[in-house]
C-alpha cells in the first residue's frame, strides 16, 4: 500500500436510495475500522426523507470528506450509479480527485475505510473496496 505524505486521508461516500442505509453502513465501517473521526460519509435517500439519489447529498458529503487526497465513492444500486457518473462527468462539482469505485457497498466500504485511515492513496483505497467482491462467504 501506498502511503501519503502527509495526514490527509481519502474520503468515501456511500451513495444509497437509503439514508438509513448509507448512514450506517458508514458507522460501521468507521467502528470497525476503530476510528472516531475516519473520513466516511452516506449519502443516501432525498432530502425530504424518501427514497432516492440526490446530487446535492452527494456532493455535499464528498465536500465534507475531502481532504486533499480524493474522494471514492461507493454506490448501491443502477440510478445510484448514474447519479454518481452525471456528477463526475460535470468535471466541476466534486472535488478532484473524485473516483467512482466498482465494489460491493457493505464490504467495499470497510475494506475502503480501513485502507484510507491506513494511509493508502486513492488507488490503494479502491483497490481494497474492489477486492472485496472476492470475499467468500462458503
Amino acid at each position: 500500500m501506498t502511503q501519503q505524505q502527509d495526514s490527509r486521508r481519502v474520503g468515501i461516500v456511500l451513495v444509497s436510495h437509503s439514508r438509513q442505509v448509507a448512514d450506517g453502513v458508514a458507522a460501521m465501517a468507521a467502528g470497525l475500522a476503530g476510528v472516531a473521526d475516519a473520513p466516511v460519509a452516506g449519502a443516501g435517500g432525498l432530502p425530504d426523507g424518501s427514497l432516492g439519489t440526490s446530487e446535492e447529498r452527494i456532493t455535499e458529503a464528498a465536500r465534507r470528506v475531502d481532504s486533499g487526497a480524493g474522494v471514492a465513492l461507493l454506490a448501491d444500486l443502477g440510478s445510484a450509479v448514474l447519479t454518481v457518473k452525471t456528477l463526475l462527468a460535470e468535471g466541476d462539482v466534486l472535488p478532484e480527485p473524485t473516483r467512482l469505485v466498482d465494489a460491493p457497498l457493505v464490504e467495499g466500504a470497510v475494506a475502503a475505510v480501513v485502507t484510507s485511515v491506513g494511509g493508502g492513496d486513492l488507488d490503494a483505497v479502491a483497490a481494497a473496496a474492489e477486492e472485496a467482491y472476492t470475499y467468500r462467504k462458503v
